[in-house]
């Protein structure tokens, strides 16, 4: 990264942190569609942000989703997963045996691809 020799720390990682959101972003505008295709669902807002413990959630009453910045450092593979994952919640809220259906149904490797994830640290404390 090239920054202004009088750029702090805290605008260096600033940058840095805005240049993962825009990659992310790119990534979900190409699998959000997709699979909104496939599995016949409309997200309503998605948006990119830190979340210290979750990869992604879904509001199901508005049709949100949310979508950790930290995803950007992450295979492209787990990235599906999580979009998969948060869209699925809009056919089923809870994670029941409904909701394992659609996974097994439309993403035959979830299994895998969430323990590749999980095996990855979330994001940083601090």
């Amino acid at each position: 990264m090239y920054v202004k020799p009088s750029y702090t720390t805290e605008q260096k990682a600033e940058l840095l942190k805005e240049w993962y959101r825009a990659e992310l972003k790119e990534v979900l505008a190409e699998l959000l569609p997709k699979w909104e295709k496939i599995l016949g669902v409309r997200a309503n807002e998605v948006k990119v942000q830190t979340m210290r413990t979750k990869w992604g959630s879904c509001n199901t009453d508005k049709g949100n989703l949310l979508f950790n910045i930290e995803l950007a450092k992450k295979p492209y593979d787990c990235i599906e997963y999580v979009v998969v994952h948060e869209l699925a919640h809009l056919l089923e809220r809870t994670h029941n045996d409904n909701f394992i259906a659609y996974l097994d149904k439309y993403l035959p490797n979830w299994k895998h691809l969430k323990e590749e994830l999980n095996s990855l640290p979330v994001g940083q404390v601090g």
